[in-house]
């Protein structure tokens, strides 16, 4: 699985109060929803769209709880594939989690929650695979500026 994160400039959000407000402000920050998001759907905002229901309505109201695919395409008037490309974006910042769950029929199927059914705990996740990534980059960036006064050396001789 590929960890992805927009990283941007950004201050706390923390003076704001209204959950609905913090919550679109920082899944925009976090590229949870495509750059310019304009639900496909007959809805009027933001907070009407699936992918901001799925999170809101069923992953924070309810971290302690595993859901599953199809249970949450009913509930929330989709398909199975709108469910799995907005989890798979969740799984890719690293905050859910699979567990083994019965669906409504009492079948035994995977469900996904928010990591430990916390989401302070689940973003610690989150921040070490950003450091990781920040970690490589510097040894990356290190790297192409030892090639590159190699071959300013090599230049140098050549004149």
């Amino acid at each position: 699985m590929s960890f992805e994160l927009n990283v941007v400039s950004n201050i706390p959000l923390t003076p704001l109060t209204n959950i609905d407000e913090v919550a679109i402000l920082f899944l925009n920050q976090v590229g949870y929803f495509p750059k310019g998001y304009d639900p496909k759907t007959d809805v009027t905002d933001v907070r009407d769209s699936v992918p901001y229901r799925l999170m809101m309505d069923y992953f924070l109201d309810r971290m302690d709880k595993a859901w599953v695919v199809q249970d949450l395409a009913v509930a929330l008037g989709t398909t199975k594939a709108t469910i799995y490309r907005h989890i798979n974006k969740l799984k890719g910042f690293d905050l859910l989690e699979e567990m083994n769950v019965e669906d409504s029929e009492g079948k035994p199927r995977k469900g996904y929650r928010i990591r430990y059914g916390n989401l302070g705990k689940a973003w610690n996740f989150t921040e070490a695979h950003v450091n990781v990534a920040m970690e490589n980059y510097r040894k990356t960036v290190d790297h192409l500026q030892e090639l590159a006064a190699k071959k300013g050396d090599k230049h140098a001789k050549k004149r």
